[in-house]
């Protein structure tokens, strides 16, 4: 936990994806800094990354010049390079490392462990299990054309439930997803260890 006299100066923005919502908010409030602000973005964007850099880029434009750090809670998650682009004009905001929430929840070695041993991963989060009727079933039509099923899904070969805080509930949830899916199902529980490692990495260059 960073001591009174590393915590940044001014105000902090965090612009996170709705998606980490809860754990961003667990690891800055155990921290102390109570001079954090925080914005978050639709987490339907998951399947929508297109969407992600103008978003962010009204929020910065509207807001960057009013804090001394501004924290984003994505990965590249699927804008193909826009959001570094996008981020090279506001030099003190940073994103998380990584491609996506997958990688920074458990940590690149396992993340690319689990990715490379087997290809045809689906991969979910606790909030993607919670979620999961509106933002993989709803959201890609799959609740009122199942048909669509092995269309989206019939190059993947298990879900890999990736379990930050998991309960028997999320478990069973996670299981059941899988079996929608016709897939078979893993979990790996990380904990939010690495997400808190990397948020507490980002600072404000001096």
């Amino acid at each position: 936990m960073p001591q009174p006299s590393d915590v940044p100066t001014g105000r902090t923005l965090v612009i996170s994806c709705g998606a980490l919502a809860g754990e961003i908010r667990a690891i800055t409030n155990t921290t102390g800094w109570e001079h954090v602000d925080f914005e978050y973005l639709p987490a339907n964007f998951h399947n929508r990354p297109e969407k992600i850099t103008p978003a962010l880029s009204d929020l910065l434009s509207a807001r960057a010049s009013d804090y001394g750090q501004i924290l984003i809670g994505y990965g590249d998650c699927g804008t193909g390079g826009d959001l570094d682009r996008l981020l090279e004009h506001y030099p003190t905001a940073q994103r998380l490392p990584g491609d996506h929430c997958y990688a920074f929840f458990a940590g690149l070695d396992r993340f690319m462990e689990q990715f490379e041993g087997e290809l045809g991963t689906f991969f979910l989060t606790d909030f993607l299990v919670r979620h999961q009727d509106a933002l993989i079933f709803g959201s890609l039509g799959l609740s009122d054309h199942p048909e669509l099923i092995d269309t989206y899904f019939g190059n993947y070969s298990r879900v890999l439930y990736i379990a930050q805080s998991p309960t028997p509930d999320l478990t069973e949830a996670a299981r059941s997803c899988a079996k929608r899916l016709n897939l078979n199902f893993d979990q790996l529980d990380v904990g939010r260890g690495h997400l808190e490692s990397r948020i507490l990495e980002i600072r404000v260059p001096a």
